[in-house]
């Protein structure tokens, strides 16, 4: 769904002096994927995070086939063509993009998940939430914006002004939402870790050696 929205609809969520935070409409629930599988790496491990991740890469490819299953059979007459047309190009775009920083970013999130993790042995589990969030986000929201210019240009860039300082404009809005998000789910991460924990009845230890014995 995130794909099918993506870039049909941009929108100002504030302004830094005469900056405006601008954030394609698609982006408003993606940092809940990042908390997602945060906490399948907490509970479940490395290994199960990442299958979770190939997973969100086939949904992606099935968004990719119904959209060009849709515009290969003819049209009833007086449907609305144009509108179809004009998603159907900018979800290829943004699917395209979102499909190489989706799969990039979410291994780098559950990679520095277990690194952290690892150096801080077993301890502080809001810096390996914060710490492999931040990081990712900002990988994923560089790629989603170059890409998407230069690979699909879908993005509404003004031809009259620079390119780079547009570019660089979409993703600080894009990364400072992704930050803000990511700093306003520690509280929750943490709670949801306890609940899940006691919940599903996971043993407490460590992660892969609860998937193993899974």
């Amino acid at each position: 769904m995130l794909n099918i929205l993506g870039l049909t609809r941009f929108l100002q969520l504030g302004s830094i002096g005469s900056w405006p935070i601008v954030v394609a409409v698609g982006a408003l629930p993606y940092p809940i994927t990042f908390l997602c599988t945060d906490l399948i790496s907490e509970l479940w491990g490395e290994q199960k995070a990442n299958q979770v991740v190939w997973v969100g890469l086939l949904l992606n490819g099935w968004v990719l086939l119904i959209l060009w299953l849709g515009g290969l059979f003819p049209a009833l007459a007086g449907s609305d063509e144009s509108t179809f047309r004009t998603i159907q190009q900018l979800s290829f775009g943004s699917v395209g993009a979102s499909m190489v920083a989706y799969l990039t970013a979410q291994f780098v999130d559950v990679r520095l998940f277990h690194f952290w993790k690892t150096l801080t042995n077993g301890n502080a589990l809001w810096l390996r939430n914060n710490g492999s969030t931040l990081i990712s986000q900002l990988v994923d929201t560089s790629a989603v914006v170059l890409i998407s210019h230069y690979g699909a240009h879908v993005l509404p860039i003004q031809a009259d002004k620079a390119v780079m300082p547009q570019l660089v404009a979409f993703i600080g809005s894009g990364y400072l939402f992704k930050v803000l998000a990511a700093l306003a789910d520690t509280l929750p991460f943490i709670w949801l870790t306890g609940w899940l924990r006691r919940w599903l009845d996971l043993p407490l230890q460590d992660s892969e050696d609860a998937t193993d014995q899974g």
